[in-house]
């Protein structure tokens, strides 16, 4: 399928409960989101599966605030998996999430920086975090995360379910389970705090993501900040080790940008 035909079929399923939706995304005192089961017909969502790459032909990306597989060099996958990708950045889709969200001037990645896809194997966690704050070059602010899940049959308790810490990252967790044919749309600010859970099983858990940027901040919040780790609550010389990473990197990128320090996470066309 096309991503043309694919966002027929994403906004075919959004547009008749935009209401319902903006209500759960605008609730306030946590990480505002929303869910939407079922996104695309069940045919449709085994084929992105089907077509997800071997570990072996993504890249690993392993330290102390993560461990999973990442696909951004779309050309060098199945067709239908760079089609999934943009068919979330197609005008209907980015218009419709903008209702819902009451969020403006949103702009879709192209570059996919930190975008595409990515895998979850046994073992594979991530640590709460904050998304970089900004696109690529440091001028639009990152605003929102869409994550799509397409792993057969996953259940909540694989493990590899998304985590909200809607009190910060030191607080309590709000468990999403990433279930197949679900996606998940969460706003990207100084809050919005979430992790991975360890994946608990042999199994994949698979994911098509995507982020929208905007002129503006999602919150009032404006200032600059890498991807930011934290230790999860017990683990104090972790969350100690990364503060520390996270400050560094933070001073380094903005005096000397990305000209030195370019995330290699960007598709080449």
């Amino acid at each position: 399928m096309t991503r043309i035909e694919l966002a027929r079929l994403i906004y075919a399923k959004l547009q008749p409960i935009e209401t319902t939706l903006a209500r759960d995304f605008r609730q306030t005192g946590c990480v505002r989101s929303f869910a939407v089961n079922d996104l695309l017909p069940a045919r449709v969502a085994q084929d992105i599966a089907d077509a997800f790459p071997p570990i072996d032909r993504m890249v690993h990306k392993k330290n102390l605030g993560q461990d999973k597989y990442v696909g951004v060099q779309m050309n060098h996958y199945e067709p239908i998996l760079e089609e999934t990708v943009y068919a979330f950045q197609q005008p209907e889709i980015v218009e419709t999430i903008s209702r819902i969200t009451g969020l403006n001037e949103l702009l879709p990645d192209a570059d996919l920086y930190a975008g595409g896809i990515s895998t979850m194997c046994q073992g594979n966690f991530l640590n709460p975090h904050l998304d970089n704050s900004h696109d690529k070059d440091q001028k639009n602010f990152r605003v929102l995360n869409l994550l799509y899940y397409v792993s057969p049959g996953w259940k909540a308790e694989n493990g590899g379910n998304l985590e909200l810490w809607d009190e910060g990252p030191q607080s309590v967790r709000r468990t999403v389970p990433s279930l197949f044919n679900r996606l998940v749309v969460m706003v990207t600010d100084k809050h919005s705090w979430h992790s991975v859970s360890e994946i608990l099983v042999d199994a994949q858990r698979r994911c098509v993501s995507n982020y929208y940027f905007s002129p503006k901040p999602a919150d009032a919040d404006d200032s600059y900040h890498v991807t930011t780790f934290r230790g999860r609550p017990g683990e104090k010389l972790r969350d100690v080790v990364m503060q520390g990473d996270n400050l560094l990197r933070t001073v380094v990128k903005k005096t000397v940008g990305e000209k030195l320090f370019r995330n290699p996470h960007v598709y080449k066309k």
